[in-house]
């Protein structure tokens, strides 16, 4: 790993073969598997996409290092570590995580590994883990994405070095405010939004996934009524130019590239769904009847997805939730 972080970009190029394109750039190790998908979004913010179906993630990069929203497998950090340094000549300098899921957070422990830090860059000059001494980079986020981690017996490396329990975190890096929202009782209990503000780009993380139906995991605090909420306040902090097109970028968790208009017909589809279960539940309906009614149906086209949770899981959510509610 410390080899990649130091090379150059022009040997980089020439070991991993860089491929420019209009609007992607594609880099390649030695092996098929390690290669990232590149999107250009706006001025040094970028989308990069891992191979087969690891999370995406945000890359900002400047003066001050990269930040970097979720982390890839601990396999292909050796590879993000080359990319930063041929894009931007900089290296991964703070993190924020979106999600407890192992898919935003899987590099973590790579990336916080005490060979990689370089004294004096990055938003702390010497973070701290919780297990003490300096560390590659700062990992941030939500109080309930460590305490379940901690619950969870997830290796300690892997801990956020920096927590924030308020609605709002916000710092500021290569000259760009950045404000990250907790989300609660979504996906998840511990899911946060990023947003670039002077870029114009917002992270979502699994919070919206226009490729698939959303993950509502009740076990670990997530609700479909929370769900909702998140999604409104990324219309919130979304602005469209003329006719829905252009203005905010939306990185979704897995899926395109996104805009506004993109993320209303996703909410509006987890409302239409919400409201015809709670019909059904006012009807007497049990979960196996509600099921058989499909509920879905109109929708499973565009979103049923191997790698999502089954239309009957995605229902199944969205009842045991909106029971879950009724109880309290």
């Amino acid at each position: 790993m410390g080899s990649a972080v130091a090379s150059s970009s022009a040997r980089l190029a020439a070991a991993a073969g860089v491929a420019l394109a209009a609007s992607t750039l594609t880099v390649s190790s030695q092996t098929p598997t390690d290669t990232f998908e590149v999107v250009p979004i706006r001025d040094t913010v970028y989308m990069l996409v891992p191979p087969g179906d690891g999370a995406n993630l945000t890359l900002q990069t400047g003066p001050d290092g990269a930040v970097l929203v979720d982390t890839p497998a601990d396999t292909l950090v050796p590879d993000l570590h080359a990319l930063v340094e041929g894009l931007a000549g900089a290296r991964v300098t703070y993190v924020v995580n979106t999600s407890i899921d192992p898919a935003h957070m899987g590099g973590n422990a790579a990336l916080a590994r005490p060979e990689g830090f370089v004294a004096g860059r990055g938003f702390n000059s010497a973070p701290e883990t919780a297990l003490g001494g300096p560390v590659a980079v700062s990992i941030l986020a939500h109080e309930n994405v460590l305490n379940a981690m901690v619950r969870d017996g997830a290796p300690a490396e892997a801990y956020p070095s920096v927590e924030y329990f308020l609605p709002t975190k916000d710092f500021s890096m290569n000259g760009e405010a950045i404000v990250v929202y907790h989300a609660p009782a979504a996906v998840t209990d511990g899911d946060s939004l990023v947003f670039f503000r002077s870029s114009d780009v917002l992270a979502t993380g699994d919070v919206y996934t226009p490729d698939r139906y959303p993950m509502i995991d009740l076990a670990a605090g997530g609700s479909v009524s929370g769900l909702i909420d998140a999604l409104n306040h990324v219309l919130a902090l979304t602005v469209p130019r003329a006719f829905q097109e252009g203005g905010t970028k939306v990185v979704p968790g897995h899926g395109r590239l996104s805009e506004e208009a993109d993320v209303v017909e996703y909410r509006d589809m987890v409302v239409i769904i919400r409201d015809r279960v709670r019909a059904l539940i006012a009807d007497g309906r049990s979960l196996a009847d509600i099921q058989a009614a499909r509920p879905s149906s109109d929708y499973d086209r565009e979103y049923q997805s191997a790698a999502g949770p089954a239309p009957d899981a995605f229902v199944e959510a969205i009842y045991r939730s909106l029971q879950a509610a009724q109880t309290r």
